[in-house]
């Protein structure tokens, strides 16, 4: 076999084990589809508002403004002129959308150096561990999905400046997760399991 046949193989192979299931579900105005499509993601969020609090529809609302549930999604390009690529706008990636900094100091202190940002089970324990934080820190409720996303946006220091409050573009997004948030959890008060 010629090694140009191998490698052709052994390339194919590897790109069928892929990285999972990275696209976003079909319908992401139906709660009970995402779940009924992919059941793991509903395992990981039940097991993040048992951990920490954070009910499923919260954690949902928001995974659905960083990342329309795409495991891999990542910031858009930067260009200079116009044509000259300049990197990313942020580190953000995953799920959930953590840059690195947080990611990194999420996984330090729950000791989850194995933890990946495109493993939906890990992005929503980030999440539940970020909230529960900005709850305790803030006294933000963990339900209010509308100051949780602000707080998760801006940070716990912007958030307690009020930063936002100079962003209208932001303050209508957080709005509109608010209202997600109640959608989804009508939504789920009806789903069968």
């Amino acid at each position: 076999m010629s090694r140009l046949l191998r490698a052709s193989i052994l390339l194919l192979a590897l790109a069928s084990c892929g990285g999972g299931n990275s696209s976003a579900p079909r319908n992401l105005d139906d709660a009970c589809a995402i779940l009924r499509q992919r059941p793991t993601f509903y395992k990981a969020m039940k097991a993040t508002e048992r951990k920490w609090g954070v009910p499923v529809h919260v954690q949902m609302a928001a995974i659905y403004q960083e990342s329309k549930f795409i495991g891999n999604a990542r910031t858009p390009h930067q260009f200079a002129l116009g044509v000259i690529p300049m990197g990313r706008q942020s580190s953000a990636y995953g799920f959930s959308q953590a840059l690195d900094g947080t990611w990194d100091e999420y996984r330090k202190e729950r000791h989850r150096f194995g933890a990946k940002r495109d493993r939906i089970s890990d992005a929503t324990d980030f999440m539940g561990w970020y909230m529960s934080g900005s709850s305790a820190e803030l006294g933000i409720s963990l339900a209010d999905a509308e100051a949780q996303y602000l707080a998760y946006h801006e940070g716990r220091t912007g958030y307690a400046n009020q930063s936002y409050l100079g962003k209208p573009w932001l303050v209508d997004v957080a709005a509109a997760i608010g209202q997600r948030s109640e959608m989804y959890a009508d939504q789920l008060a009806y789903c069968r399991r």
